[in-house]
């Protein structure tokens, strides 16, 4: 008979989550973490293995001595009394490798006891109600329910065959208290399943905010990376096809790139000083994020290296999430101008109507080739729209180029 919750994995089968307290594997300031809780606030693995054991030790064993030495009660059934009386405690010990076993050594050791036991004699066999609620909560409750009815049945049979004589108050109470073993057994083990349901939840929890984490680095960091090496990647080579003809114009595309790649280090400076605040450093420098008064320096560096950008801006003031998805939505509308466009003028407007933010980027150039929704960029940008309840759209411009136009709702709690 194959245990049943062992061979599913079933909680029971190593307790690795059990020993010595629980933590949820990366406690975060939106749940309780259970890790920092007292030492003393649970027993440990090995005090709950052996507390059930020492327990039923104490209640057994002493009457079972007395009945046998002080009453002079020496007989073949006063020692089978004694033996189950110190086997069945015993066997408690391997019930968290074993349960099931456990439960049926234990059941067909309390239902002899219950047999040759006088009705008068000494306590109920606790050992058995240890290890209904100890097989029950680690998954083996087929065995238990399979094992107690079965030996329960057979030691009512028995006791009519053999002609004992039992009150029948006492078979009541034996059966009302194997079924309050038995719901408390159940409530153990909806409650473990519950608190392995909420760790479960935990840990997805916080998967889904590491993934979402990774996933807004990787949207800032590709914005800033592909613009700036992009406007370097060209200022590098007019610096190169001028160097002998026209140091000047060479000179000026080397403060350029010089420039680029200041403005890019800092905004990846911003990134990493904010992973290191959320780490725990407060003192880790911060560079302020990117907002519309950063805009004309992007249209400027832009226009520098060969394509003419009319930038109009009405918006005034705006959230910080906004401000910095709309710098990030424009500049990386731009470098796509510069890599794949072809253009020679591209058009950015900012403004706002009634309940929203919009943005329009155009461009005089040749247009998306294929998919337009298959660029990482693309995806970026709309990705930004949408974190705060907006759209992008993206059309042919009436220059001929690409038309993107974003859409962000105004929300108090964007702020």
């Amino acid at each position: 008979m194959p245990y049943p919750g062992r061979a599913n994995g079933g909680p029971w089968r190593d307790n690795a989550h059990y020993r010595g307290g629980w933590s949820p594997g990366g406690a975060g300031p939106w749940h309780e973490d259970f890790s920092s809780r007292p030492p003393g606030f649970r027993l440990s693995a090995r005090a709950r293995l052996i507390v059930p054991v020492v327990l039923s030790l104490l209640v057994q064993l002493p009457p079972a001595l007395f009945w046998l030495f002080h009453l002079e009660n020496r007989t073949p059934t006063g020692y089978v009394t004694l033996a189950l009386a110190l086997l069945g405690p015993l066997a408690l010990l391997a019930a968290r490798r074993f349960p099931g076993p456990v439960v049926v050594f234990v059941s067909a050791a309390a239902c002899i006891d219950f047999l040759l036991a006088d009705p008068t004699q000494g306590p109920p066999y606790l050992a058995l109600a240890f290890a209904i609620v100890g097989a029950i909560a680690r998954g083996a409750r087929v065995w238990a329910w399979i094992s107690v009815g079965v030996c329960w049945t057979a030691t009512l049979v028995g006791g009519l065959l053999i002609g004992l004589d039992w009150h029948p108050a006492r078979i009541a109470v034996t059966t009302l208290g194997i079924l309050i073993v038995f719901g408390i057994g159940e409530a153990v083990r909806t409650r473990r399943e519950h608190f392995e349901e909420y760790r479960r939840t935990i840990a997805q929890r916080k998967l889904t905010e590491v993934q979402a984490e990774r996933v807004r680095i990787a949207r800032e960091l590709h914005d800033v990376l592909a613009h700036s090496l992009s406007q370097i990647n060209v200022q590098a080579g007019v610096g190169l096809h001028l160097m002998d003809k026209q140091p000047a114009k060479a000179a000026e595309a080397l403060a350029s790139i010089k420039e680029t790649s200041k403005t890019a280090l800092d905004e990846v400076r911003s990134v990493l000083g904010m992973l290191r605040a959320e780490n725990g450093d407060p003192d880790a420098p911060l560079v302020p994020e990117p907002n519309l008064s950063r805009l004309p320096g992007l249209a400027a560096s832009v226009t520098s290296q060969g394509v003419d950008v009319a930038l109009s801006n009405s918006v005034d003031d705006a959230p910080q999430a906004v401000q910095l998805a709309v710098y990030r939505i424009v500049q990386e509308s731009l470098t796509n101008v510069l890599r794949h466009a072809n253009a020679t003028r591209a058009t950015v407007d900012v403004r706002a109507e009634a309940g929203h933010y919009v943005v329009t980027i155009g461009d005089d150039g040749t247009g998306i080739q294929g998919d337009p929704d298959s660029g990482r960029g693309l995806l970026g940008m709309r990705e930004r729209a949408e974190l705060l309840g907006g759209t992008l759209d993206v059309s042919r411009a009436p220059q001929g180029g690409v038309l993107i136009t974003a859409r962000i709702p105004k929300k108090e709690d964007l702020a």
